[in-house]
């Protein structure tokens, strides 16, 4: 057992929560590159919290052009031991109406050319995506999120789909057909990076609209998103902080934690060093 590091990756503004003792903004590197920006992180209770804003302060990278890979390593690099996803998505049915949050427990991959795992040629390894989210962290955030008064809805299938231009009518349409509940742009290849990293993932998505499959109103556009993203993300502070407030003082191990145990193939004599030494946060446990 052990303490909580929360790393909560989301909007720039989503690390000016009150309550947090310490906070200050650090540098990290990485091999993997450039991450996303510097990181805030702090203390609120008991919990240790890092936050990261995905698309930099002022939003000013492309969901095409995250470096997801640098961005999970430096949370690894920072001692995290679970990490909370917060995206704004769109809604693909009725009853999931902006200003809702839903806790995903699904994925279906639409993205294209991102690299999706910090293993390749020289260190292979496969890990389970079958159940993709930590359905304990789902469950604490939901309860977090329960609090604020807003409507959540637990468990649900998100398509994330490449951008960043939105859906055309056909593909809003065909994504309904499937199933899926909520689209977004950004939670591939996040959540792949963090099994691959042994760090239990969630994703709280907060909609913003309905994408462009109601025929009888207008497409989704930036205003009408950047319109609903204000009221989204005062709740989303106050659930963050109602979580880390719940959070218990001891961490209990998860499966999830260990899951490298199985998942490397390559034969320790053929590992290719310099692949191992960009690894040594993400998987130096095994290595």
């Amino acid at each position: 057992m052990g303490g909580w590091t929360i790393g909560i990756i989301g909007g720039s503004g989503l690390y000016d929560v009150e309550g947090i003792e310490g906070g200050e903004w650090v540098e990290v590197e990485s091999p993997w590159g450039a991450p996303s920006d510097a990181v805030f992180r702090g203390r609120v209770g008991h919990a240790q919290v890092v936050f990261l804003p995905r698309h930099g302060r002022g939003h000013r990278i492309s969901p095409s052009e995250l470096n997801a890979r640098a961005n999970i390593d430096v949370l690894k690099r920072l001692g995290v031991t679970d990490v909370l996803s917060v995206s704004s998505v769109g809604s693909l049915v009725e009853d999931r109406p902006p200003g809702s949050f839903t806790l995903a427990d699904q994925f279906i991959d639409r993205t294209k050319g991102r690299p999706s795992s910090f293993f390749g040629t020289g260190m292979v390894a496969h890990v389970s995506m079958a159940d993709p989210v930590c359905p304990r962290l789902s469950g604490l955030a939901a309860a977090a999120a329960r609090e604020t008064g807003v409507q959540v809805d637990a468990g649900g299938t998100c398509l994330v789909m490449e951008g960043p231009q939105f859906s055309t009518r056909a593909e809003s349409h065909l994504y309904r057909s499937w199933g899926c509940h909520i689209i977004g742009m950004t939670a591939m290849p996040e959540a792949k990076l963090c099994r691959e990293a042994e760090l239990p993932y969630a994703l709280v998505g907060m909609v913003t609209d309905y994408d462009c499959w109601r025929e009888e109103e207008e497409a989704v556009d930036v205003a009408q998103v950047i319109a609903q993203l204000s009221g989204n993300a005062e709740k989303a502070r106050a659930m963050v902080l109602n979580l880390l407030r719940a959070l218990p003082q001891e961490r209990e191990p998860s499966p999830i934690d260990t899951c490298l145990d199985t998942a490397l193939i390559t034969a320790p004599h053929v590992r290719d060093p310099a692949l191992l030494a960009k690894l040594d946060a993400v998987a130096g446990r095994v290595l």
